[in-house]
This record gives structure tokens, sequence and C-alpha cells, in this order.
């Protein structure tokens, strides 16, 4: 019976809050209707005000976040386009892969696990290109697979100055952190529904800036789907090109509603909250974390697990004794950390009931982690209250 209590703390899907769930279980509305326009136009307003942006068109895909990516790419480069990607991850790894596949010619900045790209490396390789031939560069703002942020707005600046493109994976990071969008100079943004946006995977986000459409208008590879120009008409006609998610857009549209009345900036501060609550709660465990402070994400904390207890065993008894759902390592990690996210519609009481579970659980298993975690997490909330 209690498996329906099932709560998640990954960094997605994430929970869902139930007027949303609400708007999930209605009858589907006719996707060519006035009724359905009014409701997928406030959700681009919306869309818009998340992202920081008053000059890029957003558009909305039936499609993971991934879907989103690949949508970047068909619709700004040719064959033979040279990239610049920043990988410290799987999905800065994805995106990378995914332009080779393209036949997009791609230079790597790989960085080691739960670290950022340093400004200095972004700047070498821009200046390198003395013949301009870098095209578009590749960032991922939150990498879900460490839990690691990259200083996008200092390198949305070189890119500009270079004179390339800058895209953006801001999947797992947007609304969770500051990204202004028009400010910071990017030129194109995508991002997905199952995370910061507190709705079911399902829906990928797409924001094409100014300089971005004048470089898909020069753009060869092939799409139909994806393509940018079919979107921006149907846009124009309050639709979509093809046939839309129609029950996870009129949740998307409450999900927004909620985000505006929360504030942009108040979302940021409590994900910041969040983050600093858990990432000195598991130190004060004994605990290892994968990144340091100044690179943490306020998405999503990765966490090493102490020595002659498994990750897997972690995350059994934490699902089975607590009904709770962290998430595992990926690729090279998997079974290295564990990752308890702390996105979208979480608030303290989830944060504190996963930790103290965490707790338990590790006791249990052999590792003490004391009382002073409770001390430190109770500090926490007054430096944040003050």
């Amino acid at each position: 019976m209690f498996n329906q209590k099932l709560f998640l703390m990954i960094p997605g899907p994430t929970p869902v809050p139930e007027s949303a769930l609400v708007e999930l279980a209605r009858h589907p509305l006719p996707h060519r209707s006035p009724e359905f326009s009014s409701i997928f136009m406030e959700c681009n307003e919306g869309l818009n005000e998340i992202a920081q942006t008053k000059e890029a068109t957003p558009i909305i895909y039936a499609a993971s976040g991934t879907g989103g990516m690949e949508a970047i790419l068909a619709n700004l480069l040719s064959p033979g386009d040279k990239v610049l990607s920043v990988i410290n991850g799987v999905f800065g790894k994805r995106w990378a892969d995914m332009a080779e596949l393209f036949g997009a010619e791609v230079e790597r900045i790989s960085l080691p696990h739960g670290k950022a790209v340093q400004i200095e490396q972004v700047k070498g390789a821009l200046d390198d290109d003395t013949e301009k031939k870098i095209k578009l560069v590749l960032v991922t703002f939150s990498e879900t697979s460490t839990g690691v942020v990259n200083p996008i707005q200092a390198i949305a600046k070189l890119v500009r100055e270079h004179g390339a493109l800058i895209a953006i994976d801001a999947i797992t990071g947007l609304g969770a952190m500051p990204l202004k969008m028009d400010d910071w100079g990017i030129d194109v943004l995508v991002s997905g529904s199952q995370k910061g946006f507190m709705i079911p995977p399902g829906l990928a986000f797409v924001w094409v800036g100014p300089r971005a459409w004048e470089a898909h208008k020069e753009a060869k590879f092939p799409r139909f789907y994806w393509d940018w120009t079919k979107a921006k008409k149907a846009l124009e006609d309050k639709t979509t090109a093809f046939t839309p998610n129609v029950s996870l857009i009129c949740a998307l549209r409450e999900t927004l509603r909620l985000m505006r009345a929360e504030g942009v900036e108040k979302a940021w501060k409590r994900h910041e909250r969040l983050k600093q609550c858990t990432r000195r709660s598991v130190q004060a465990m004994g605990l290892e974390l994968l990144t340091i402070d100044s690179e943490g994400s306020s998405a999503i904390t990765a966490i090493k697990p102490p020595a002659g207890i498994e990750v897997k065993q972690i995350r059994k008894k934490l699902k089975e004794d607590w009904q709770i759902v962290v998430a595992d390592g990926q690729a090279d990690l998997q079974g290295k950390i564990f990752r308890i996210g702390h996105l979208g519609f979480v608030c303290d009481r989830d944060v504190l009931t996963a930790l103290s579970a965490l707790a338990h659980v590790l006791e249990g298993l052999g590792h003490s982690v004391g009382n002073n975690w409770t001390k430190v997490y109770a500090d926490t909330l007054k430096e944040f209250a003050a």
C-alpha cells in the first residue's frame, strides 16, 4: 500500500504539484481550438519570464530535452561547421557526440568529473581560432550527472566577443539558478518539462534569439519536425506546427502560474537554500561531495558513499524502508556516487525528510553520522532567514 507514497528526490522527473496533476487528469482539448491557443500562448509568455528574455522566440516540442538539443544542432549548423563543446559529464558529452553524428567538426574541452570549466580554457580555445571557424559553442549550465555548474555569463561574453553563437543546455538548471538569456547574451537555450517546470517528461523548450534566427537561415542540416521556420509560422497562428502534447501544456500553464506567484528570484533563493542545507548536512554526516561549493548546482547534489558502503545499498534501503528515491551515478560514476535532487516542487520539509532518512540508513549500514548535522541544517535555515 505505501508504495503509493514513493517520493522522488532525483534530478528528474521531479515531484508534480497536485493542481498540475488535476490538469493532466482532464479530458484533452482539441489542439486546433481557440481554447487551446489561449493556454498555449500563456505558456509561451510564462516561458519567456523564466528564461528572462523579451527578445527570444520560445518553441515547445513534444519531446525530451535531448530532442531540444538535437533541434538546436539541426537548425544552426551545416556539414563541416566547427563546434566547440564543453564537457563536464554525460550530457555535455551527449551534445558533442550528437554534433559529430550530424557531421560537424567538434573540438572538445573535457573536464574531470565534478569540475567546472575555467574561463581561461574557453578563452584559449577561442583565441586559437584565429580564422573564426568556430560557429557554435555548446555548454551545459547544470550538468545533471555530476551536479557541477559552469560560469555561463562569463563564457557567453567571450563567445560574443569571438563572434560565434552560444547554445546553453539549461535542462536541469533553468528555474533553479540565475540565468538571464538577454542580459547575458545567450543565443539559444534549451530546457525540459520534468525538472524545474514541475511536470512529467514529454516537453522540450527551445528559446531562439535574434542572432540564432539569422544563422538558421543559412543552416543546411536536414530537418522537418525540428524546423524552427515551421514552428515560428505556427506560433504566429497561436498554435504548433505538429500535434502537441495537449495535456502536458495544460499542466505547464498551471506550474508556470505557480512559478510566477513565487517569483523567479525567490525561486532561485529557495533552491540555493535547499542546496546549502543538503551540502552542509551531508558533509556534517561525514560524507564527501563530488563538487566544491562554488561549482555546486542548486538543482542536485552528488555525494560519495562512506568507505565500505555501496551506493546500491544506500539507494535500496532508502527506497524499501522510506519510499524515497535518490539517483545513482551515471556512466563512469555509476556506483561511485548517489545524487539527491532538490529541484522544482521541493521544499525544506522534503529535504529534511530525505536527509533524516539518509542518516537512519547510514547508521543502519554501519556509518555513524552523529547529531551535529541537524544543528548544521537548523543553522543554515537561520542564515537564509536573516
